[in-house]
Parts: C-alpha cells; structure tokens; sequence
C-alpha cells in the first residue's frame, strides 16, 4: 500500500526528505500508529497471542504499574517509567541556565515586538531537563494518543463474527489491559528519545506545555549549537526568539491551540481497517478456539490490517498541514523580520531547522509513530513565502489581522498561488479592500446568507403543476 495517506506527502514530493529512510515508511515501522502493523518494529497484532501466554512474566516484571495507569487505552504510568529510564540522567539546570535563557528571552521579545502587533504571549520563561519536559507535556501527548489507541486497540475485535467475539469476551479485558500496556510501553521509548532532542516546548510546531509557559531545554540546545557556526548566545536567541513567537500566536488567536489539537482528534477518530482477510480466515473457526492463546495467534498473522483512509480524514490531514505550514511559515517570517538584521546568522540557522523538520528527525518520526501522523507539513516554504509577500504589500497590521478568524486563514491552494490571495487582501481582487479582516469577514458571511436566502426564496416560489383549477362548473 502507499504511504501517503498517513503522511503529509509521499517521499519523493519534497526534495528535503530523507530518501534513505529504512524502506521510505514514514512511521519508521508498520503502517499504523503506535508501530500497530504487520512487520513493525511496535505493536504488532500477530503478536498477541504471544503477549497473551507471556502474561504472567508481563505481570510480575511490571509489578503494580498494570493495576494503576491501566484503565484507559495508554498506560501511562508505564509510559513515564520507561520514559524515565530511556533519559537516565541528565545534566541538572544551573543558575547560569536560568540566567542565560531568560536575558535571551527578553532580548527576543523586545526585538519582536517592532515584528509583529501580536503581544507577547508568555507570562514566564524556564529552563527545563529532558524530565521536566515529560512532565509538563504529558497532558498534551494523552490527548493526542487516547484517540488513536482506543481505535487501534479494539479494531481485530470489530473483525471477528459476532459468536467468535462472544467466545472471546471473557478474554477482552485482559486484552485491553494488554494493549493499554503495550501502547504505554512505545509511548514511553518514542517520548523519551524525543525529550532527550527537543529544543523547546514548541519545537514540533504544537502547543504541547503550559499556556503562557515559554521553555527552552539547555541541554538539547547545547547538542544543537555543537553543529553551527554561529556564536551559543546569539543562537539561544534565536531559539527563544521563536519559542516566543509561537507563545505570541498560540495565546492571542484563541481558537488555534483548539483548533490544531482538535484536527488530529477528527484524524485518530477516522481510522479504520480492512478485515476482510480475518473475516474469511474466521468463517471456518471454531469459536473455542480463541479460548487457546496460541490459536489465537494464529488468527491474529492470518488477519490482513490494512488502514483505509477515508475522505474526511484526507480533508483532516490537509487543514492540519495547511495550518502548521501557515503557523510555522508566520513564526519564520516574524523572527527573520524581527532578529534579522541584529543576528547576521539568523537565515543560516532558520534554514537548518527547516531542513532538520524536513528530512524527519526524532520529533517528527516519534509524532508519526504515536499518533499516526508526520508533522512535515511540505508548504512551510511556500507559507513563509505567502506571509513575506503579504507583510510588504499589505503591512504587518493585515498580515496579523488574518489569524482573527479561521476563515480568513490562506488555503492549501492559496500557498501554491497566493498572488490571488495577497490581491484579495489588498484591495486588488474582486473581493474588496482587507485592511479590516473582521469587515471582510462580515461581509462574508453577508454574501452566504445571501445565498441561503435566495435558495429558501427558490424553493417557496417554484411553480405549482399546470394543470388547470376545478371552477366547479361543468361543461355545457
């Protein structure tokens, strides 16, 4: 099967992708999310009856962490333990840390303000271990797995005749308590490397820490300035000075945080399985036969898993990306235009993000993996290109006026061409002048009830059958 539809695009569509990716998944494993696929490195369903015989060693290795944590479709306490062991130790926050990250925060904020009409949204700015990130970030990473894990871990039993499923109905809560397990324990390997790489609480393009809490991780940052060429202070700038810029949109549009998090929910909620293969596999089955683990094993490596992608997925996928490219494209254009003549570098090292997004490192790999999605989004060129544009020709004020509203947003098409878009913002479509975006706004929604009216109007006129009134009278 193709890839595509659990990514953003496939391989060969952006020439910043790693081409030498192991067999050009972009899940690093099976096709589903948590590694839940036949041949993944994770969760694989032809693995559950082994899981299952395996049972009591899973109960005595993991102690008390399957009877807390369990309830749920992630285990997260064990989850955090492995988390946890993954990071070992780690290099402890100084005074000079703290110091260091926040004169560099206040020196971003400063710098940003002449960039943008947006606030600053960060009422306080930290520096976190790989641990504190885990900490303050789990909240955010359950909401965005519980989604997917609840669908994954009771799809084979949907597969299976409705007197196998009830053969079996004894074993589902120790399958689900299994599959809680199993997901927890992947959740917790893929966030522990990620919090080991991480640069900031925004680093992924999403809202994962606190509202209004800006973090930069000194350690990972260290790691990062390693490889450049430009002094440590005036890439901790940069850093922070993005970090910022995220704070100032995630805070000041208030429906985008909602908006972002919600889009991945609709795209979890969507997946779905081919059972066909089981199904037929099924027929001729004795239904006792899944009281036997090892038979049960069986059924689950003659079972085809093929996630089908469906239209209102695809149309989840492409606003995800669309928005992530657009918020990405608008921090890039913010900081370049904020920091862009103080820090001679500041071209170099946005360039070595986009490439480091791009290519598929951890963040993006270990996002693929736990939620079935890569946060690539391909456009972020094309949108960093769009807002540029857009702030010389319409001014920085009706760039920053745009994110007053979804429906004022770009669309995808609008990145491939936005001289359309850029025209209609300054007056040089068809659709009037955009210096005030709520005024464009209004007279949208004007033009759309407009056309509700019309269509009401329509039906109520349409013309009654031909064929002539009864006067009563006969004909003489």
């Amino acid at each position: 099967m193709s890839n595509m539809p659990f990514g953003f695009s496939n391989s060969d569509d952006d020439p910043d992708r790693d081409k030498n990716a192991a067999g050009g998944n972009p899940f690093g494993g099976g096709d589903m999310p948590f590694g839940f696929g036949a041949g993944g490195e994770g969760f694989d369903p032809a693995q559950l009856g082994q899981m299952l015989t395996q049972f009591g060693q899973m109960l005595s290795g993991m102690g008390s962490s399957m009877g807390s944590g369990g309830s749920g479709p992630v285990n997260y306490d064990v989850a955090k333990k492995l988390a946890r062991q993954q990071i070992g130790s780690v290099t402890p926050i100084t005074e000079g840390n703290v110091k260091a990250i926040a004169d560099a925060a206040h020196l971003a904020e400063l710098w940003l303000d002449a960039a943008t009409t947006l606030p600053a949204g960060a009422t306080k700015t930290v520096a976190w271990t790989a641990n504190d990130w885990l900490d303050n970030t789990i909240d955010t990473w359950k909401r965005l797995c519980d989604p997917v894990a609840e669908k994954v871990s009771g799809m084979w039993a949907q597969g299976l005749p409705p007197e196998a499923a009830q053969m079996a109905g004894p074993m589902m809560g120790m399958l689900t308590q299994m599959g809680g397990l199993a997901f927890g324990s992947q959740l917790g390997q893929a966030l522990g490397q990620l919090s080991k790489e991480v640069l900031s609480s925004t680093d992924i393009g999403l809202p994962l820490g606190p509202a209004g809490t800006a973090a930069l991780l000194p350690a990972a940052v260290q790691s990062f300035s390693d490889g450049l060429e430009q002094p440590n202070q005036e890439i901790l700038v940069f850093l922070a000075a993005r970090e910022a810029a995220h704070h100032r949109l995630y805070s000041h549009v208030p429906w985008l945080r909602q908006r972002v998090l919600s889009t991945v929910e609709e795209y979890a909620r969507g997946i779905t399985m081919d059972f066909s293969a089981m199904e037929e596999f099924a027929k001729d089955l004795d239904p006792s036969a899944l009281a036997d683990p090892a038979k049960l094993e069986a059924l689950m490596q003659q079972g085809t898993f093929e996630p089908q992608t469906t239209p209102e997925q695809k149309a989840a996928l492409e606003r995800l990306e669309t928005l992530l490219a657009l918020v990405e494209g608008w921090v890039e254009t913010v900081v370049t235009a904020g920091l862009g003549e103080r820090l001679p570098g500041v071209a170099a090292m946005s360039e070595t993000l986009r490439r480091r997004r791009a290519t598929g490192g951890p963040a993006e790999q270990t996002f693929a993996t736990l939620v079935g999605l890569e946060l690539r989004p391909r456009k972020v060129r094309e949108a960093a290109t769009l807002w540029q544009r857009l702030t010389a020709e319409a001014g920085m004020e009706a760039r920053d006026g745009i994110w007053s509203h979804p429906d004022l947003l770009p669309d995808s098409s609008d990145l491939d061409a936005p001289t359309s878009f850029i025209e209609r913002v300054t007056g040089g479509g068809e659709s009037g002048n955009f210096d005030d975006p709520m005024a464009q706004l209004e007279a949208l929604l004007a033009k759309e009830r407009a056309a509700e009216e019309a269509m009401d109007k329509t039906k109520t006129d349409k013309p009654k059958s031909d064929k002539p009134a009864d006067d009563g009278q006969d004909d003489k």
